[in-house]
């Protein structure tokens, strides 16, 4: 890593913190943004290092909310070390860590392991989030408080939902003390029962157990109505439906303190993957059919769903998206489609992805960089909302990307321990130049090239 006085001039800035969208210039030194705009020669440092920005778009570095790590206890899927890089080739600087470890973040000493391993092993911002139960079980609430105490940002079960509505309720009152959100895996299981996919034709043509849309809604609709009783801060974790954003649209036209989140793989692909031909639009099975990368909680559904969940983002009902970064080992997913693990790798994927919609019209570059930077940086408070921001002063967390560059998706270049894509070989347009972290170069592409270092005449 380097801690030196940089520039990067001639970038195009998107700051949504500033509502900002304009060709400009970054310094960054001393680990934040000392100045920014058209910077004349007698504002650059003497021996500053150079890089030409000239078609390369400069954000606040991408903020994660949702993403798992696997350190402790699954070290053979993910380590920090590892999730860490992923990251920074992808563009985040701030991670927060699902509790869904062995054991589980339900206490102060994991929380405090969770720091210690970040400190030592990590190149970005990790952000632990804790259990709502003891032991992710869902019998006794977990020592919140305490788990406040050491530092959590959120509270979350992930990959088991609070199906227990009493406790998910006084979870909800202590978060309106903590003033920190309730984040819950939406699925009513007596509703997917043995479900793999998406209940619908492909499902049935498959011959595979469908997930119905319900299973969502129905757990989203009961804490919506507890978080209205109780006033509680709700934070609904990969919305999938349309039904779902439906409900959450309504929770916020009553003014109820309800945020929601959506996944790349949500937005950009659909259930006609699991028939083996990338997404193309027909019902025939291909060779790859049953590829268990497409398999993950929630499903991939179909097209109205997308654009459902493309006009919730685009409108600000989903405040932001979160990767739910999900690696597996390979032995996890070579197996049948119905005992395969659920889950996609999505750290160094996720700006390529999301960038489709960008070209395609669907979503402006502004609203893009929001809900990866200043949506999430406002769900967790406003503590965190300098790292969302270029403004001169704030932490130099920055994400330079060219968004016209075509790469295909080769996993074996992959920094994550998990290769479960489906994107494997596909062709993205988009894709991180440079990430900075508290002014820290943490990782470079091939491509990016340094000019002179700075002299002032």
């Amino acid at each position: 890593m380097e801690t030196v006085s940089i520039l990067i001039r001639h970038a195009r800035i998107v700051d949504p913190s500033r509502q900002l969208d304009r060709v400009g210039d970054l310094l960054i030194g001393s680990g934040e943004i000392t100045a920014a705009g058209r910077l004349g020669p007698d504002r650059i440092p003497d021996g500053c290092r150079v890089i030409d920005g000239t078609g390369l778009v400069a954000s606040p570095g991408f903020i994660d909310l949702h993403c798992h790590l696997r350190e402790p206890g699954f070290e053979y899927k993910e380590t920090i070390a590892a999730g860490s890089k992923a990251a920074a080739k992808g563009g985040f600087t701030t991670l927060c860590a699902m509790p869904n470890t062995d054991p589980p973040v339900d206490n102060a000493a994991m929380v405090d392991f969770i720091h210690q391993k970040a400190r030592q092993d990590s190149l970005v911002r990790i952000l632990p989030i804790g259990c709502v139960t003891k032991g992710r079980k869902g019998h006794e609430l977990a020592e919140m408080e305490e788990l406040a105490s050491a530092g959590v940002v959120a509270f979350s079960d992930d990959g088991d939902p609070v199906y227990d509505a009493n406790l998910m309720r006084l979870a909800l009152i202590y978060s309106l003390d903590l003033g920190l959100p309730i984040s819950n895996h939406c699925q009513e299981r007596s509703l997917s029962c043995n479900g793999v996919m998406a209940e619908g034709p492909v499902a049935t043509h498959l011959g595979l157990d469908g997930i119905p849309a319900a299973a969502e809604e129905t757990m989203i609709a009961r804490d919506i109505a507890l978080a209205e009783a109780t006033g509680g801060r709700l934070h609904v974790a990969h919305l999938s439906t349309a039904g779902s954003v439906s409900l959450v649209r309504e929770a916020k036209a009553r003014g109820l303190s309800v945020t929601a989140e959506v996944c790349p793989h949500h937005l950009t692909t659909t259930d006609q993957w699991v028939l083996g031909r990338k997404g193309e639009p027909t019902t025939a099975a291909g060779g790859l059919a049953y590829d268990t990368s497409t398999k993950v909680y929630p499903p991939l559904r179909g097209q109205g769903d997308v654009d459902a969940l493309i006009q919730g983002l685009t409108d600000g009902v989903i405040d932001c998206i979160a990767t739910d970064h999900a690696p597996h080992d390979l032995t996890s997913k070579q197996v049948t489609y119905q005992d395969a693990a659920f889950g996609i790798s999505v750290l160094e994927t996720a700006l390529g992805s999301l960038l489709q919609l960008v070209h395609s019209k669907k979503l402006s570059m502004g609203a893009m960089v929001d809900r990866l930077t200043t949506g999430p940086a406002r769900v967790l408070g406003e503590s965190y909302s300098d790292l969302a921001s270029l403004q001169p002063g704030t932490t130099a967390d920055i994400v330079l990307f060219d968004p016209e560059q075509e790469w295909t998706v080769d996993t074996s270049e992959f920094e994550s321990k998990g290769r479960n894509t489906p994107l494997e070989g596909t062709t993205l347009k988009g894709r991180v130049v440079a990430t900075f972290a508290s002014g820290n170069l943490i990782y470079q592409s091939a491509g990016l090239k340094f000019e002179e270092p700075h002299v002032r005449a």
